[in-house]
């Protein structure tokens, strides 16, 4: 059989898969997969300069013509919510909080039926002023990344002196009660792999959930150098120096961390792998960038212009069966341990988290 031309705008060309799709509302896949979490791309802009993600000088953003408005954002959520069963709503950006008008948005979000459970991932500055706004329009858990509790360490790695800003932001969102309130963090080489434990540590104090992320080949300099990863495997080895780790009974299910439970009960921390441990198989995720592009995987180069459907006046049904092929077309994981893998033309900040 040959490959279906899907007849659809596309950036970067996208995937074609020789297998017809069944008569199916949700996004499914040719593997079984079933794609329930949406990750959101508010804008491609941040605040900080992490040397692991963008250059000190920071990037060209999108201009603002091509970022979704609210409407147009609003009409894709619902699409996704009503017709293609989505039922996680992940807020990311570069930093979602950089997004004009982002607590309506939030209340709009969680106004749709039926309702998603809505959460964000946030650097954390500005949060301790609109934490409690937040959860008041209905924001059910949030995300902080923080990769170092040293201040010194913090400004080498983000070149911004912002840390008390995020350590305040994480104690709003605890007391608004955006609970879990989690902490993502990236270790890296030479840096802050040293500071596993002390990490770790300081979040079982203050009642926070850790992940750690091995770092991923999504910067914009595509100076990624897998010698330079910390693996999930000595991170575990620096964390068990200091602490008794035991496998998490709770079923991970479609969750991108392993689980371990601390010292007996203490608390839980987990460990992304994406890169040593790939969870592709189990992958429920379906990315929605800030200018209107869907993406099937975070490592994709196929990308699909809902954006222009949308100004084109294609309707609500003939948009949702775009998303639809460009997750039918998914591949079977991110090739990332393959020969011929190339990263993604696009870095995270842009893509979204």
């Amino acid at each position: 059989m040959s490959a279906v031309n899907l007849g659809l705008p596309r950036l970067r060309g996208g995937p074609t898969v020789s297998e017809p799709r069944p008569d199916n509302p949700a996004l499914i896949d040719t593997f079984g997969r079933v794609a329930t979490d949406l990750r959101v791309s508010l804008t491609d802009r941040c605040n900080l300069r992490c040397s692991y993600c963008m250059p000190a000088e920071g990037l060209p953003w999108l201009p603002g013509e091509e970022v979704l408005t609210d409407e147009e954002l609003l009409r894709l959520l619902r699409i996704a919510v009503e017709r293609l069963g989505v039922t996680d709503i992940r807020l990311t950006g570069g930093e979602p909080m950089l997004r004009p008008g982002l607590e309506d948005l939030v209340a709009q979000i969680t106004a749709l039926r039926p309702r998603p459970r809505v959460s964000m991932t946030t650097n954390g500055i500005g949060l301790a002023k609109r934490a409690g706004a937040l959860a008041a329009a209905g924001l059910d858990r949030i995300n902080v990344s923080l990769d170092t509790i040293d201040p010194q360490t913090f400004r080498e790695i983000t070149r911004r002196d912002r840390l008390s800003h995020v350590l305040a932001g994480l104690e709003a969102a605890r007391a608004a009660g955006l609970d879990p309130v989690k902490v993502n963090a990236v270790l890296l080489r030479g840096i802050n792999e040293g500071e596993a434990a002390s990490l770790l540590r300081f979040c079982l104090d203050h009642g926070y959930h850790l992940r750690f992320i091995e770092q991923m080949p999504l910067d914009a300099q595509h100076g990624w150098n897998r010698r330079d990863m910390v693996t999930a495997e000595e991170i575990l080895g620096l964390l068990r120096a200091e602490f008794e780790l035991t496998p998490s009974p709770v079923e991970r299910g479609g969750a991108p961390a392993e689980r371990w439970v601390v010292d007996g009960g203490r608390g839980d921390v987990g460990v992304i792998a994406s890169v040593t441990r790939p969870f592709c198989a189990a992958c429920e995720r379906t990315r929605l960038t800030a200018d209107g592009a869907v993406r099937s995987c975070l490592f994709s180069n196929d990308e699909t212009d809902l954006r222009g459907l949308l100004r084109g006046g294609l309707d609500d049904e003939a948009v949702a069966n775009a998303w639809r092929m460009t997750m039918w077309g998914k591949l079977a994981g991110h090739e990332i341990n393959d020969a011929g893998f190339a990263q993604p033309l696009r870095p995270m900040s842009a893509i979204g988290g």
